[in-house]
């Protein structure tokens, strides 16, 4: 869909996952990368609640981090566009930009634009896409979504280098169940398979399932919130390793200089920045 004539903003389902499937990919050089336009009638209030009770978050406002599900569903319906070269299925979603631009009238339609950056490949042949995203009521841009994907691996040449956990003050931890997983795929609508069972994670190369990656985010934005006493208004997330369901993860963060990271298993998963109100 062109972002002249905008359409419904589609859900994640069962038949999103099967396109994603049966997509073949492309020839990129030279390729014209997609533009796309979609619209939200409204804001789920029943989603919105049941996304701060599982997360944590205690003001009754609409948590930054909840933004991302909008746009995960634009980005979805964008790279299975035919515009976009690559298939879905193996994409790494490697970091997170977000950003609340305005508060949201409830009585006013979302209309979510998308653009597409495909990054030269690197020296080793690895290539990434970035999907920005600015949501509009009318003309007020109330927020924007940068995520960034590995859509092509490249040559295992050198490893990369292991993440230490660092040495920030500690302010909390938790638990991953073991249905966490099952448990955000059914607000969010991200039903990869590598977060579900561990017989579906094996399908997909891990010995395990690992939890969302904006699982990790949106729990450490809830907890950042309470440790400010105020809301987050911006946050970028780097994802350096995979949390196993099952595992115990622990955020640290300098509150003054606006920097975070979650660490598991003696390395960081995710680290960052944020700014509050």
């Amino acid at each position: 869909m062109t972002a002249d004539s905008p359409s419904p903003l589609p859900r994640l389902g069962a038949a999103v996952l099967l396109r994603a499937l049966f997509k073949h990919p492309r020839r990129f050089h030279g390729v014209p990368t997609p533009r796309t336009s979609y619209v939200l009638d409204r804001i789920d209030p029943h989603q919105l609640r049941r996304y701060r009770q599982a997360l944590g978050f205690r003001d009754e406002g609409i948590p930054l981090t909840y933004y991302y599900l909008l746009a995960q569903r634009a980005h979805v319906a964008t790279m299975l566009d035919d515009a976009f070269p690559f298939r879905l299925p193996g994409t790494i979603h490697t970091e997170n930009t977000l950003r609340a631009l305005a508060e949201p009238r409830h009585d006013v339609p979302l209309v979510l634009s998308t653009t597409v950056t495909i990054r030269p490949p690197t020296e080793n042949g690895a290539v990434v896409a970035e999907l920005d995203t600015v949501a509009r009521q009318r003309d007020t841009a109330i927020f924007s979504c940068r995520s960034t994907y590995l859509v092509v691996r490249g040559q295992q040449g050198q490893r990369r280098g292991r993440h230490e956990a660092k040495d920030l003050p500690v302010l909390t931890g938790w638990r991953l169940p073991r249905n966490t997983g099952r448990a955000y795929a059914r607000i969010s609508g991200d039903w990869n398979p590598i977060h579900l069972w561990t017989w579906s994670a094996r399908l997909m190369g891990m010995k395990r399932p690992i939890i969302h990656g904006m699982h990790t985010l949106a729990r450490a934005c809830a907890e950042l919130e309470q440790a400010c006493g105020r809301r987050i208004l911006a946050l970028e997330g780097r994802f350096r390793a995979p949390a196993p369901l099952g595992s115990e993860l622990v955020l640290g963060a300098d509150l003054a200089a606006g920097s975070f990271a979650v660490g598991g298993g003696g390395r960081v998963v995710a680290e960052g920045s944020f700014r509050t109100v």
